[in-house]
C-alpha cells in the first residue's frame, strides 16, 4: 500500500514500512525503513513528526543549504537523493557536468503521484507483475503499486524522476530513476544511481559476496563504523569479483533472528554499491551503475534511465530476508514458460569431452545417459567449424561437418530418437581473431584501432553498441536454434572486457560504451528468447561472472560456477542462496578427482549438493563402473520422486562453512573457532514444501575430527504442531573405505588392493546406520535430531554413522496425517 499524508509518503508491505517526506526546503528526507509501523494524520499533523530529524542550528563547519533555513545542512540529514555542490559531501546519487562546466545539482520536490498503472522501463529489463498477482488485486497485497516523485533542478532545467514500486506480498520495494534534460544544452552525466538508503546511525554490518573464477560468492562481513566501503564491478559484467547483491544488518543478526536488509540491482553490467559512514554518525548506501569511466552525453529532450534497484527488510534474520528475495525473484524477475516449471535432468558433454567431440562420442554418451534416467543431453563447446580449441571460430556459427556429418539437426534428431531432449552451447557475444567474422568485420570488435589489444581466453568482445552487430548476433543465433529441435541453450561469455572502445562512437562518447553494450545485449537476448519461448535458456559467463537479476529476466537459471567440486560448490551455493532462489543456480554432479581441485568426494555428497540447484550431471558416464552407474540411476530416480519439492520449496540455511577454511570467524567479535559440529565444519540446508507436508535436509561435513561421535541436524520452516516421519537413506558402504581394518574381522589376511580385496569389495557391503523417527515439527526445529554416533575408531556396526571427510547425508521428512 502507498499513502500520502500531507508531505509524508508511506510505502507499506505486509511486514515492512518505508517513509520519507518533503521538507520545507523541498528536499526529500528519509524517515524510516524497517518493521511495519503505523502513522495517523490529524488535520495539519502527519502523524510522523516523531520521525523528523530535529535541528535548531546546523552543525559546525558545515554548509547551510540557504540562509532562510539556518538549521538545515544537507551533510547531516537522511535524504532520498543527494548531489554535490549544495553542502552534502557524502556519496552522491547523481553527478552531472553542465554546459558551463559546473557540477552543482539542486534537485527539489516538484510533484508526486500514486500511479493508477505502473510505468515500465524503455531500455532495460525490470521486475513485473505476474498475471496471478495482477488478478489478485491490491486487497490481497498482490498487485504492485507505484509512486512517482518528480524533482526539478530549476537552475539547469533538469528533471529527475524517482519511481518506487511496492510488492507488498513479498515485502520488496524497488526504486529506479530517470533523468530528463529539459534545458537547451547538452549535459554530461557522470553518475545516476538507482537507489539511496540513509540511516541515522552507524555500526551496521555490511556483507558482500566476492570471488573470482571457480571461487564465486565468498561471504565477507564488514563493520561500518567510519569511512567508506565499496563493492563494485568493472569487468563489463556484474562479475564473479563482486556480486551486486549485498546485505546490511544489525550486529548479532543470525540466520533466524535479528534485522537484515537485502539489496540488489536488476542489471548485468558494471555496478557500484558504496556504504559510507559520515562524521556525524549517519550511514548511507547508494547502488546502481558503476560511475567509473561512465560519461553519458544527455542532449536536450533526451532521458537516461537507471537500472531498477531492489530492497527488502526482515526482522527474522537472514533466512527471513532470503525468503523475501526468493519470492520476489521467483515471481517477479524470472518469467515465461520455465518460471515455475520443473527443470529436466541434464547431462552436459563439457567435462566428458571438452573440445574433442564428434557424433559417435556424443551418441555413445547420450545412450548411457538415457540408461540412467537423464532427460536432456547438452552438446557443449566444440561443435562448430574449426573449433578444436579456444583460439578460433567464435562468431562462425556453422556446424563442423567433420564432427557432425548431419549438422546440428542430424545430431539433434539422433539424440531425440533415443528419447532425450537436445541442448546446445553458444557464445554469441564473442569473436576470435581467427574467424571468418573477424576477417570480414574487424571493426565489429571492442578494441582501440591501431593499438595492441589485451585478450582474454584468446577472444574479443563484439561491439554490441552497434545495431548491425546486434542484428548479426540475433539472426545467426536464430538460424542455429531454428535449424533443429533444440530444447535448451547454454549462453556463455568467457572473458571480461579490456581496451573498451567502439569505432561507432565519437571520442567524446566513449564513456557510454559499457552501458550501451549492456543495452545492446538486452536487445539481443530479448529478441532471441522471445522468438523461442519454449527453449530453456541457461546463462553462463565463465561460471558466475554474470549472475544477476538482469540475466534472470531472460534466463531462468544460471551456471553458478565452473567449479563443480562439491565442497567448493556447497560454499558457493550457500553464498548465492542469500539473494537468489536455489532453482536459479545450475549445479552438476561431476567426476572425481574433480577437474578444478583434483579433490575426490563421495558420489552421494556430489549428488546431495547438486540436488539443491537446477540439477544435472557433467562427467563421462561411459568411463564409470557399473556400481557408480547403478548409484547414479538410483540418485536420478530419487530426485524425480522429490523434484517438485526441490523446484518449488522454501529454502533455509542452517550451519555453513566457507570454501577456503573450516575455521569460522564471528562477524561481530572477530573471534575464530571451529569444532566437529559447528558452522566451521558443516553445512546444513533445508528445503520445505509450500504446504509444509514434506522437507529434505542436507548435512555436509568438511573434515573429520577424531574421536567425535556426536552430530545433530535441525530443520526449519515446518509446522510446529504437525507430526513428521524423519528418515535417512539406506546405505551400503564399500569395505575398502575401512582400509587395513578389514583384517581385524577377516579370518584370513587381506592385502590392500589385491584380487581378494577387490572380490570382497564387489560382493560384500557394510550396512550403514538407520535413522527413522516420529517427531513434532517444533522438536525437529528447536531440539533437532541427534544422529547415530559417528565412527571414532573404537568399532563399527550398523548403529555407527560412517561420516568421513567430505561426507554428506540427505534426510527426508513427510508429515503424518
Amino acid at each position: 500500500m502507498i499513502e500520502r499524508i500531507g508531505d509524508v509518503f508511506a510505502l507499506h508491505t505486509n511486514t515492512t514500512s518505508y517513509l520519507f517526506r518533503k521538507t520545507e526546503t523541498g528536499h526529500l528526507e528519509h524517515l524510516y525503513y524497517g518493521k511495519k509501523i503505523r502513522i495517523k494524520g490529524d488535520g495539519e499533523k502527519t502523524g510522523a513528526e516523531s520521525l523528523y530529524e530535529k535541528h535548531a542550528f546546523a552543525p559546525g563547519n558545515t554548509n547551510l543549504y540557504d540562509q532562510e533555513h539556518p538549521q538545515f545542512s544537507p551533510e547531516d540529514m537522511n535524504l532520498e537523493i543527494s548531489s554535490y555542490g549544495k553542502g552534502d559531501i557524502r556519496e552522491p546519487f547523481v553527478e552531472i557536468v553542465h554546459g558551463d562546466g559546473g557540477f552543482t545539482c539542486d534537485f527539489l520536490f516538484k510533484e508526486a503521484e500514486i500511479l493508477p498503472e505502473r510505468k515500465t522501463m524503455k531500455t532495460m529489463p525490470e521486475s513485473q507483475d505476474t498475471k496471478e498477482h495482477e488478478e489478485a488485486g491490491e486487497k490481497t497485497g498482490g498487485k504492485a503499486r507505484q509512486l512517482l516523485v518528480t524533482l526539478e533542478d530549476k537552475q539547469y532545467g533538469l528533471i529527475l524522476e524517482l519511481y518506487y514500486t511496492v510488492y507488498a506480498w513479498c515485502d520488496v520495494i524497488t526504486r529506479r530513476s530517470v533523468l530528463r534534460n529539459e534545458s537547451g544544452e547538452a549535459v554530461s552525466v557522470r553518475r545516476l544511481m538507482s537507489s539511496q538508503l540513509d540511516f541515522d546511525r552507524s555500526g551496521y554490518m555490511m556483507t558482500t559476496f566476492t570471488g573470482a573464477w571457480t571461487r564465486e560468492m565468498n561471504r565477507n562481513d564488514i563493520p561500518l563504523r567510519a569511512g567508506k566501503y565499496v563493492n563494485a564491478s568493472f569487468t563489463g559484467s556484474s562479475s564473479s569479483r563482486a556480486n551486486p547483491f549485498v546485505m546490511l544488518y544489525e550486529y548479532g543478526t543470525t540466520e533466524d533472528t535479528g534485522c537484515a536488509y537485502g539489496l540488489n540491482l536488476v542489471y548485468s553490467g558494471n555496478h557500484y554499491e558504496a556504504a559510507e559512514v559520515s562524521p556525524h554518525g549517519k550511514t548511507r548506501i547508494v547502488w546502481g551503475m558503476n560511475p567509473t569511466a561512465f560519461a553519458w552525453e544527455l542532449s536536450p529532450k533526451e532521458e537516461l534511465e537507471s537500472p531498477e534497484a531492489v530492497m527488502t527488510f526482515s526482522a527474522k534474520g537472514f533466512n527471513g530476508m532470503s525468503n523475501h528475495m526468493h519470492d520476489f525473484v521467483s515471481e517477479h524477475i524470472v518469467r515465461g514458460k520455465w518460471q515455475k516449471k520443473e527443470r529436466p535432468i541434464l547431462l552436459n558433454s563439457w567435462e566428458a569431452s571438452y573440445f574433442d567431440i564428434n557424433e559417435h562420442k556424443l551418441l555413445k554418451l547420450a545412450k548411457m545417459a538415457k540408461q540412467v534416467g537423464i532427460e536432456l543431453f547438452v552438446m557443449d563447446d566444440g561443435w562448430f567449424a574449426g573449433r578444436n580449441d579456444d583460439t578460433s571460430s567464435l562468431g562462425d556459427w556453422e556446424a563442423d561437418k567433420n564432427k557432425l556429418p548431419g549438422g546440428v539437426k542430424g545430431i539433434a534428431d539422433k539424440i531425440n530418437a533415443l528419447g532425450l531432449d537436445f541442448g546446445i552451447w553458444v557464445e554469441p557475444e564473442m569473436v576470435n581473431v581467427k574467424s571468418k567474422l573477424y576477417e570480414t568485420h574487424p571493426d565489429w570488435a571492442l578494441q582501440i584501432p591501431g593499438k595492441p589489444h589485451s585478450e582474454g581466453r584468446n577472444q574479443r568482445v563484439l561491439d554490441l553498441t552497434r545495431k548491425e552487430v546486434q542484428d548479426y548476433v540475433i539472426e545467426s543465433i536464430k538460424k542455429v536454434l531454428g535449424s533443429a529441435n533444440i530444447s535448451y541453450v547454454k549462453w556463455d561469455m568467457n572473458r571480461i572486457m579490456s581496451d573498451v572502445f567502439s569505432e561507432a562512437l565519437p571520442a567524446a562518447r566513449q564513456g557510454e560504451v559499457f552501458h550501451r553494450y549492456i543495452l545492446g545485449f538486452y536487445r539481443c537476448v530479448s529478441e532471441i528468447t522471445g522468438a523461442f519461448p519454449e527453449i530453456l535458456f541457461e546463462g553462463c559467463a565463465a561460471g558466475g561472472n554474470r549472475f544477476d537479476l538482469g540475466m534472470l529476466c531472460y534466463f531462468p537459471q544460471i551456471w553458478g560456477s565452473d567449479d563443480t567440486d562439491a565442497i567448493c560448490r556447497a560454499a558457493i551455493q550457500t553464498g548465492y542462496s542469500y539473494g537468489y532462489p536455489p532453482l536459479c543456480v545450475s549445479a552438476h554432479v561431476s567426476a572425481v578427482p574433480n577437474h578444478q581441485t583434483l579433490r575426490s568426494t563421495p558420489l552421494l555428497t556430489r549428488f546431495a549438493v547438486a540436488a539443491f540447484g537446477s540439477f544435472g550431471y557433467e562427467c563421462n558416464l561411459c568411463d564409470l563402473s557399473k556400481e557408480e552407474l547403478s548409484e547414479i540411476e538410483g540418485q536420478i530416480a530419487l530426485y524425480k520422486q522429490w523434484r517438485s519439492l526441490f523446484t518449488g520449496g522454501r529454502f533455509y540455511r542452517g550451519r555453513s562453512f566457507s570454501a577456503s577454511s573450516m575455521v569460522r570467524t564471528d562477524a561481530g567479535t572477530g573471534l575464530q573457532f571451529s569444532n566437529a559440529y559447528d558452522s566451521g565444519n558443516v553445512t546444513e540446508w533445508t528445503m520445505v514444501s509450500r504446504d509444509k507436508k514434506q522437507a529434505v535436509g542436507m548435512l555436509l561435513q568438511k573434515l573429520v575430527t577424531p574421536n567425535t561421535q556426536y552430530q545433530y541436524v535441525k530443520f526449519r520452516g515446518l509446522e510446529e504442531e504437525s507430526l513428521y516421519r524423519f528418515t535417512g537413506l539406506p546405505l551400503k558402504h564399500n569395505i575398502k573405505l575401512f582400509g587395513d581394518l578389514v583384517n581385524t574381522v577377516s579370518p584370513v589376511h587381506v592385502k590392500q588392493n589385491s584380487l581378494t580385496h577387490d572380490l570382497l569389495a564387489k560382493f560384500m557391503k557394510m550396512d550403514g546406520e538407520t535413522e527413522d523417527y516420529i517427531c513434532y515439527g517444533d522438536s525437529l526445529m528447536h531440539a533437532g535430531v541427534k544422529l547415530a554416533q559417528g565412527f571414532s575408531g573404537t568399532g563399527y556396526s550398523d548403529q555407527v554413522r560412517l561420516f568421513q571427510d567430505f561426507s554428506a547425508r540427505l534426510y527426508y521428512l513427510e508429515r503424518m496425517e
